[in-house]
């Protein structure tokens, strides 16, 4: 029963999300709406993180089965890909990189400004 309660609490930020992304105008996927209010919803308090941490383990683990579609979806369209699969793997690679500094820059920034935040209290 715990495990459903979480999973709706979940359910139930992300459908909000979808309902933003329907309402507002701006390019933002609901995905990424709904992790936002999670965000927020954890940090204020409004949702505890004991109120959806199992089940957003389990959500963790399962998540390369959800990537299982996407990748017969690509086989599917070798076909198509396969003329321009140089210029896919250079975008690939690229992107993947830009990523990964971009990500490490952040989470650099997030230390440290944390740790200058420690010294201040």
């Amino acid at each position: 029963m715990k495990f459903l309660k979480q999973f709706g609490i979940i359910l139930l930020i992300s459908f909000i999300g979808e309902l933003l992304y329907t309402l507002l105008p701006f390019p933002v996927p609901a995905s990424i709406y709904g992790i936002m209010i999670l965000f927020l919803c954890l940090q204020t308090g409004l949702v505890r993180l004991d109120a959806v941490k199992e089940t957003s383990d389990f959500l963790i683990e399962i998540m390369p089965v959800m990537f299982v579609p996407a990748a017969a979806g690509l086989m599917d369209s070798w076909q198509a890909m396969k003329e321009d699969i140089v210029a896919y793997a250079v975008i690939t690679a690229l992107t993947t990189c830009l990523v990964m500094i971009v990500s490490g820059r952040v989470v650099q920034f997030g230390i440290q400004f944390g740790m200058r935040r420690d010294r201040h209290e």
